[in-house]
């Protein structure tokens, strides 16, 4: 055996079994390689070359090996390595007559294992004279060696053995192999040793991997015999991992085994049985390659284990998901309209039905969300609000449902955990809802009836324990009707239904809401609270119906705290509050200077219902037309007209009639 250059330790290590002609040519083709591989040479045959092999393995180990006739045959059948064969083509078989017709007039061709039926029916053919002889052993070759001398052939063109054994006899050899035929075996050996070498990488790391574990895993081939099995595993059956490796897991635990699951093709997931007198967690899944059943593996898991992650990560604090601040009591005021939504909102607490809350915009639905929340037996848990008119599609479902790694271009690395997963145990408030895309609605169905999500990208849903409250200040039977809005997604949320008057029903309120907003403003800019400014602006806004409802209100008592510092302005705190010697304050006859500034800063109050503009009764005209056409729909049922509305049936009596609201 020799090694014909020096290679570094990572290179691949090719064994090259060749005697005599072959190996001259194996030796002359070795150092083409010295950049991939290393190419050692081994000039010996059967025990022998795999005694040789078998040192080369213990000095650094062996990818492949390359050989030849019966010498590779042999190394086949007794080497857990591949064995690339040196193979003839036509045109070797050609080259080899052709010179040894140049050499001797009767001519003998020897194959191992089998003549080629094409080459028989080639030699008939052309009547080439050829005699064509094949042999399975070394006492094969020898005999046949011998048959043909004795008949008269001068010339042999065979594998390299046999070449040697005619030219014992005083025949002509003539090695059947081109230096071509040798180089594509030793091309194909580099290939696949490079393959088995990462394979070999990939089985270590998945060692690795399992080694690591906590989980009992085993994997066994088609016929249940044991491939793989980590320390944990091991323990569990009580085996030591050497012993274990090559016998049924049937044999070894029958309780453990996976005949049936080899039989059947099925999986079985988290199912609870007793082993060795402790319950674990077992899985059985089928391993499928390629489209091919391969085995079957066996995942055992101990569910104090389960319980206490799942417990650690449950309870830690949702990533985006914000405390709820606010509680029903929050909700400021005492018209009939307020105290029948707390009432409700306190009721709808103690259940884990979805809650939908109807109301226009700035009626406080959030607040009412977060003091349900508050309110209920998910207090401590996340609460996730999410507005869903504020995201295009695209980035509205990622958010919402999360997504695996490599789901699109520019996702995160590990995925991203969705606003359902952060509300985990806890409550998702789904703010106006009536604007979410139909084909997110249909997702949103999906979650609200299975209790799990799918992330983008990921094939396996991720069960979720969540409350959904959801609001909208849209008519959503009108957009079922549109076709923008699913009506079993409708039916879903319409389980619990609160509704929120707007500010313009509930007049009563609005010295109490304007006093407790100016007192929360007040506190945050850090300013002096003016006892008259509350009930001036109740008094400007008599004819006001506060489109923006709680929302305009705030804006617009801090914008009057906010200007009343700003010198110029009417009712400026840095002057006396002393009338100007004309003995009235203010721009108008008996107006304060409070109220000047009000009209200055916010001119909208001062608007009196007599004097709206033909838009304005537009909107009127079409907004009774609607109530109408509802009325109609349930049948003349004012109570059901009014819930759908989501008013009052004293504010639908008053829109019907025409009177203000």
């Amino acid at each position: 055996m020799a090694a014909y250059s020096t290679f570094p330790e990572a290179s691949l290590r090719i064994a090259a079994v060749g005697f005599h002609g072959l190996r001259t040519l194996l030796a002359q083709l070795a150092p083409e390689y010295e950049a991939v591989a290393q190419v050692s040479v081994v000039d010996k045959v059967y025990a022998d070359a795999l005694a040789g092999i078998a040192a080369m393995r213990e000095r650094g180990g062996v990818d492949a090996v390359v050989a030849a006739g019966s010498n590779g045959g042999f190394l086949r059948r007794h080497l857990d390595l591949p064995v690339v064969l040196v193979k003839t083509s036509g045109l070797d078989v050609m080259h080899a007559l052709a010179q040894a017709r140049r050499r001797a007039h009767r001519v003998a061709l020897v194959a191992y294992g089998a003549v080629d039926p094409e080459l028989r029916h080639f030699t008939e053919a052309f009547g080439l004279g050829l005699e064509l002889r094949s042999y399975q052993t070394e006492q094969d070759a020898r005999d046949c060696v011998q048959d043909l001398k004795q008949a008269g052939v001068q010339a042999i063109v065979a594998p390299g053995m046999v070449v040697d054994l005619a030219r014992a006899q005083g025949l002509e050899g003539v090695l059947l192999y081109s230096q071509a035929s040798v180089r594509e075996a030793l091309d194909s050996a580099v290939e696949v040793a490079r393959v088995a070498r990462l394979e070999l990488a990939k089985r270590e790391k998945l060692s690795i991997i399992l080694d690591k574990l906590k989980d009992g895993v085993v994997a066994v081939d088609l016929h249940e015999r044991v491939e793989t099995l980590n320390p944990p595993m091991a323990r569990l059956l009580g085996q030591d991992p050497g012993r274990a490796l090559g016998r049924q897991l049937s044999e070894i635990c029958p309780r453990l085994g996976l005949a049936d699951t080899l039989r059947s093709g099925h999986s079985e997931v988290e199912q609870v049985q007793q082993v060795a007198g402790r319950t674990m967690v077992v899985t059985r899944l089928p391993i499928v390659e390629q489209g091919r059943r391969t085995g079957a593996v066996l995942v055992c898991q101990d569910p104090a284990v389960i319980q206490r992650l799942d417990r650690n990560l449950r309870t830690r604090p949702a990533p985006r998901a914000l405390p709820a601040r606010y509680g029903l009591h929050d909700i400021i005021g005492q018209s009939r309209g307020v105290v029948l939504a707390r009432e409700r909102a306190q009721a709808c607490a103690q259940s884990q039905a979805t809650v939908l809350i109807v109301g226009e915009s700035g009626t406080g639905k959030e607040l009412l969300a977060q003091g349900m929340h508050n309110a209920g037996p998910r207090r401590a848990q996340p609460f996730v609000a999410v507005n869903c008119a504020a995201f295009p599609e695209s980035l509205l479902e990622s958010e919402l449902f999360g997504y695996v790694e490599g789901a699109f271009t520019g996702s995160s690395r590990g995925g991203k955990a969705g606003l359902f997963e952060a509300a985990h145990t806890g409550t998702i408030f789904l703010d106006e809802i009536g604007e979410m895309p139909l084909p997110l609605q249909t997702r949103l169905l999906r979650v609200l009836q299975e209790k799990e999500v799918l992330r983008i990208g990921a094939t396996e849903p991720t069960p979720v324990d969540v409350r959904v409250i959801a609001a909208t200040h849209r008519d959503l039977t009108r957009r079922i009707r549109e076709g923008l809005f699913r009506s079993d997604l409708y039916y879903r949320l319409d389980i619990l239904r609160i509704a929120l008057p707007p500010l313009r029903e509930r007049s009563e309120d609005l010295l109490l809401l304007a006093r407790h907003l100016q007192r929360k403003i007040a506190q945050r800019l850090d300013c002096p609270v003016d006892e008259g400014l509350a009930a001036a602006i109740v008094a400007a806004a008599r004819g006001h119906d506060w489109p923006g409802n709680i929302r305009e209100l705030e804006n617009l008592i801090e914008r009057a705290m906010v200007f009343r510092q700003a010198p110029g302005t009417p009712g400026f705190a840095g002057t006396s509050s002393r009338k100007p010697s004309g003995g009235r304050a203010g721009n108008r006859s008996g107006e304060s200077s409070t109220t000047a500034m009000l009209r200055e800063i916010a001119p909208e109050l001062f608007g009196r219902a007599p004097q709206r503009t033909g838009l304005h009764e537009n909107r009127k005209a079409m907004e009774l037309e609607h109530i109408r056409a509802v009325l109609n729909e349930c049948g003349g049922n004012h109570g059901n007209a009014a819930r759908r509305l989501g008013i009052s049936r004293s504010t639908l009596w008053r829109r019907l009639r025409g009177q203000p609201a």
